[in-house]
């Protein structure tokens, strides 16, 4: 059962990441955006990564898309404008994908690792929280500081970008 979930969730945050890309309207591709960050917390939650799925709803779906949203209603962008095919761009994008997918499937099938199963853990298991307190604020807490800040800044960027001269 889990691993019919696992392939329903996968095919599906495969589309909505297929959406992002194509969709010509802004708002349209932060929701598919959106859609596929809930599919990738499904597939943390099948492999019994929950405190990893919780946080990407809440942090990724949740604030990180509201702020994406906020700046997209901002700067009130409209839809792309349909412009002509690119004949030659299309055939090598098709070109690279297939070869990149091709190359995956001989590299997944032709190795034994993929196919054997792992022993069960041994020993006293920690919590993911705590695993992932410990990570986040021993080696990088430098780094989601620094990522706050430029996330404060984008704002405020965005904000005096789309403000209207008060003359």
């Amino acid at each position: 059962m889990l691993s019919a979930a696992f392939w329903f969730f996968a095919t599906l945050m495969i589309a909505f990441g297929l959406g992002v890309v194509l969709l010509r309207n802004p708002v349209s591709c932060a929701m598919s955006l959106v859609m596929s960050f809930i599919c990738l917390a499904a597939l943390f939650v099948t492999l019994d990564a929950c405190f990893i799925g919780i946080i990407q709803v809440l942090v990724y779906a949740g604030a990180v898309m509201v702020l994406f949203l906020f700046i997209i209603m901002l700067l009130d962008l409209r839809s792309e404008e349909s412009r002509r095919l690119n004949v030659g761009a299309t055939i090598g994008g098709v070109l690279v994908v297939s070869i990149f997918i091709s190359l995956l499937i001989k590299v997944v099938s032709s190795s034994p690792v993929f196919s054997q199963t792992l022993p069960a853990l041994i020993g006293p298991q920690q919590s993911d929280v705590k695993l992932v307190g410990m990570t986040l604020f021993r080696y990088f807490g430098l780094p989601f500081e620094v990522v706050g800040v430029l996330l404060l800044v984008a704002t405020v960027g965005v904000i005096v970008l789309s403000r209207k001269s008060l003359r």
